[in-house]
């Protein structure tokens, strides 16, 4: 099981490059001025990525809430890293405002996920300022306990997907959200939380063995993508119905946004 966020020196040489370019341009397009801090998540921290395979994600901590001009920023600067590094396949910057993610109403989502599946990059890091986790059931429900809300939108993006590149990216986004609720569906039982696909994949199987093989392919998929609409069908009409339901059965809904 894993509960220490992963620090850059686990980041492998080959994408070293990629994160100081990110570091450099994150500083510049927003500043002092708007930016509280940035953080990397996913394989690259973890030392797990593919090269030409895994893409970079990003996290900024804004002083404020997030514009339109912010998100256009964030946009660009994601686009513009994709193009210039062929070690990654696609760059995501979620952008939060530090008011937000210190919120009570994001303090175990959110924030959990800044604290305990983030790597600081620039800035003051927030951790700090966020309580000790533990991978009880409040958690379990506050971070994927609305699964089911994704299902309608997932469908329709899938009806309308008319290419092979807009099915891979819709398979990725929905394999990574399924798979991370699969592991906190679960993670209360295990003890321990992780954002390492396979390995959540895995601990998932120990508790739903007749599941086991879905949520594996949907880790595969969730790193390499899939343009197969078979792929995409077995995630938003089996695989994710099954897991929103059994997810609010053992712990419930999650607290509703405004």
């Amino acid at each position: 099981m894993s509960w220490c966020v992963p620090s850059l020196d686990g980041v492998n040489e080959v994408f070293a490059p990629v994160v100081a370019a990110a570091g450099t341009r994150i500083a510049e397009v927003f500043g002092a001025d708007r930016l509280h801090s940035a953080y990397l998540y996913g394989s690259i921290p973890r030392g797990t990525s593919i090269p030409g395979v895994s893409d970079l994600d990003l996290l900024l901590a804004l002083r404020r809430e997030p514009s339109r001009a912010d998100r256009e920023d964030a946009d660009r600067l994601g686009s513009s890293l994709d193009a210039a590094f062929a070690q990654i396949d696609g760059a995501g910057v979620l952008l939060f405002s530090v008011g937000t993610l210190l919120s009570d109403l994001e303090r175990h989502d959110l924030g959990w996920f800044v604290a305990c599946l983030c790597t600081p990059l620039l800035g003051t890091d927030l951790a700090p300022e966020l309580p000790r986790y533990r991978p009880d059931a409040l958690l379990a429900r506050e971070t994927n306990g609305d699964l089911e809300l994704a299902l309608a939108p997932w469908r329709a993006q899938a009806a309308s997907a008319d290419s092979p590149a807009e099915r891979r990216a819709l398979s990725r986004g929905v394999a990574r959200r399924i798979v991370r609720t699969g592991l906190t569906l679960v993670m209360p039982r295990w003890g321990g939380w992780t954002s390492d696909l396979p390995q959540s994949a895995e601990v998932f199987g120990r508790y739903y063995p007749q599941r086991a093989e879905q949520m594996h392919q949907a880790a595969t998929v969730a790193r390499t993508a899939s343009s197969d609409p078979a792929v995409l069908t077995m995630l938003i009409e089996d695989l994710g119905p099954w897991l929103a339901a059994e997810y609010t059965t053992v712990h419930g809904h999650k607290t509703p946004r405004p």
